[in-house]
């Protein structure tokens, strides 16, 4: 299994925008899609932060669905929108996880 944990920074003042996107939008396109989401976050720690974890079963589906994401034409249609008054975001990072022998949810 391959899990993912995703950081989206938002740009001033976008947050709210970028949640609301995120759960009425994009969600359902990960889920036509097979991008797993096992949980969201955010933090008070980092206001305008959100974070989320991926789950793959092997890093081909999870290459192919990044790809498939990235040219689907619902999900470009929905940034377009969504961003009409300028991006949501201000940056996103990746990080790409494996577990360990002893995790207790190998």
């Amino acid at each position: 299994m391959i899990y993912e944990l995703k950081k989206y920074i938002a740009h001033q003042g976008k947050q709210q925008a970028l949640l609301s996107r995120f759960s009425a939008k994009t969600l359902p396109i990960f889920n036509r899609l097979g991008i797993e989401v096992v949980h969201c976050w955010t933090s008070p720690e980092e206001p305008g932060t959100m974070f989320y974890l991926t789950r793959f079963p092997t890093e081909e589906a999870r290459t192919a669905a990044w790809n498939a994401f990235v040219s689907d034409a619902e999900w470009k249609k929905v940034k377009a929108e969504s961003e009409v008054d300028g991006p949501l975001l201000a940056s996103q990072s990746t990080v790409v996880l494996q577990p360990t022998d002893f995790s207790p949810h190998g």
